[in-house]
C-alpha cells in the first residue's frame, strides 16, 4: 500500500487559497463547478423539501445530495435512469452527490445518532430493521412494505451509476458510537474491502463520476488514522468523506474529524458527512473541510425553526413560541429571503402554528439563505486572509448579512 503523501492531486480539484488550515477550491465535475468550502442540502428524495431546483440553484447553491438508499426503495433506480438520470428526473442541471447507502442502514439498526448516543431503540415493535451485516453485504426490511432486500457495495455502485451521479460515494458500515473496539476495527476492514469492490465494480462497468472512499474508525484516533491512510493509498478515489460516529457531543466529534484531517493529504478534497451546525461549519472549514451535508436547514423548517444569529440559543429561532405572535420583526434583519423581506415573525407564527405549507417554503428559504450566506461569507474570508477573525465574530454572534461579514 502506497504512503498517503504518495497521492497526486486529482485534476478534478485544485486549491485556489489558504488560510492557515482553511482554504478555498473548486471541485470540476460533469454537471458544473463546485466553489468549496460548500454546502450540500439534502434532496434526499430527488428534492430539496418544499422547493423546486431552480430556486435552489437560486440561491447559490452549486451541488444538492441525493439518497441512495432512499431513491433505491422509491422509486427505484431503474425507473429514475428510464427517465433520464437524477438530474433530469428532478430538474437539476447543476452537480449532484451521491451518499452510499451505508448510513440509512446504520440509521435503522441503530436509530439516529441522538437516539444510538441516547441507547434509544429505533424499531417501538421491537422487530428488526437490519435482518444481517455480513460480508457479503446487508439485508433489511424495506420501511415502505416490509419486503426484504438487500444491499452490497455493488448494489451501491450500481445505483449511483443508474442516477448519474457526478460524485459517487463507497459503500462503508457506519458503526454505532457504543461499538467496542474491537468490532469497530473489524467494520473498519470490512468497509476498507467493500471499498476495493466498489473500485472493482466501477473498472468493470466503466462507471462515471467521481469517486470518493469513506474514513471510518469511531471515536478511536489510531483507527481513524489507519482508515484515512488505507483509503487515500486507493489510486481509483478523487476524494475522502469522514463518516461514522464521530462522538457523543462537539468537543469529541471535532476531535475525531481532526484524527482522519491530520493523516489525510492535502491534495484530496474532504467532505465531511452530515455536519450543519453553525459552529460545527465555521469549525470544520477552520480545520481543512472541502464541503458538508446535513439535513439540519430544512429539518428545522419542517419543525418551525428558523437559523438566526443567536449562539445561546444555538441559531435557533422557535417561531411557534409566544414571542413572536406579536412581533412585527423580520427573523433576520437584513436577510433578502421572502420569509424577511415580506413577512413579520407574528405572521410567519401563525403559518407555522396553522401547519400551513407555506411555512414550511418560507422557513426553507430562509434557512437555506442563511446558511449559503454564512458559507459565502467564509469562503471570502480565507480569500481576504481573516479567517480567524472572521470565525470568532460569527461564533460571537455577528449575523451573516452584517457589513463586513
Amino acid at each position: 500500500m502506497a504512503p498517503a503523501s504518495a497521492v497526486q492531486r486529482p485534476a478534478a480539484f485544485a486549491v485556489e487559497h489558504r488560510d492557515g488550515a482553511a482554504r478555498t477550491g473548486v471541485l470540476r465535475t460533469a454537471h458544473g463547478e463546485v466553489r468549496t468550502p460548500a454546502f450540500v442540502p439534502l434532496a434526499s428524495h430527488a428534492t430539496v423539501r418544499s422547493l423546486q431546483a431552480g430556486e435552489v440553484a437560486e440561491l447559490g447553491y452549486d451541488m444538492v445530495l441525493g439518497n441512495t438508499f432512499h431513491l433505491f426503495i422509491q422509486p427505484g433506480h431503474e425507473h429514475i435512469a428510464e427517465l433520464g438520470g437524477l438530474h433530469e428526473f428532478m430538474a437539476w442541471h447543476d452537480p449532484i452527490v451521491t451518499d452510499s447507502g451505508g448510513f440509512q442502514v446504520f440509521s435503522m439498526g441503530h436509530g439516529s445518532v441522538a437516539e444510538e448516543v441516547k441507547r434509544r431503540n429505533p424499531r417501538r415493535d421491537g422487530g428488526p430493521n437490519v435482518l444481517e451485516i455480513a460480508e457479503e453485504g446487508v439485508r433489511f426490511r424495506s420501511y415502505l412494505d416490509g419486503s426484504e432486500r438487500f444491499m452490497g457495495p455493488e448494489t451501491s455502485m450500481e445505483i449511483q451509476a443508474a442516477l448519474g451521479s457526478d460524485v459517487v460515494l463507497a459503500f462503508d458500515e457506519c458503526t454505532p458510537f457504543h461499538s467496542d473496539r474491537d468490532y469497530t476495527a473489524r467494520s473498519t476492514e470490512r468497509t476498507h474491502r467493500w471499498l476495493d469492490r466498489c473500485v472493482e465494480w466501477r473498472a468493470e462497468h466503466d462507471a462515471g463520476g467521481l469517486f470518493l472512499g469513506i474514513v471510518q474508525g469511531g471515536v478511536h484516533r489510531d483507527l481513524r488514522h489507519a482508515s484515512a491512510e488505507r483509503i487515500a493509498a486507493t489510486e481509483a478515489i478523487d476524494g475522502v468523506a469522514i463518516g461514522g460516529s464521530l462522538g457523543q457531543d462537539k468537543e469529541e466529534m471535532r476531535e475525531v474529524v481532526g484524527w482522519a484531517l491530520e493523516a489525510l493529504p492535502d491534495a484530496l478534497p474532504r467532505h465531511l458527512l452530515g455536519i450543519g451546525d453553525v459552529d460545527d461549519v465555521v469549525h470544520a472549514v477552520g480545520a481543512g473541510v472541502d464541503w458538508f451535508d446535513c439535513a439540519t436547514p430544512t429539518r428545522l423548517a419542517r419543525h418551525g425553526t428558523a437559523l438566526v444569529s443567536d449562539p445561546e440559543a444555538r441559531w435557533r429561532l422557535d417561531v411557534t413560541r409566544p414571542p413572536s405572535r406579536s412581533s412585527r420583526e423580520p427573523l433576520a434583519q437584513g436577510c433578502p429571503c421572502p420569509a424577511c423581506r415580506d413577512h413579520t415573525r407574528a405572521y410567519l407564527h401563525y403559518l407555522a402554528r396553522a401547519k400551513e405549507l407555506t411555512a414550511v417554503r418560507l422557513l426553507t428559504l430562509h434557512n437555506l439563505t442563511f446558511i449559503a450566506t454564512l458559507v459565502e461569507g467564509l469562503r471570502d474570508a480565507i480569500r481576504e486572509g481573516r479567517y480567524a477573525e472572521h470565525a470568532a465574530a460569527v461564533l460571537a454572534g455577528r449575523g451573516p448579512y452584517a457589513a463586513g461579514a
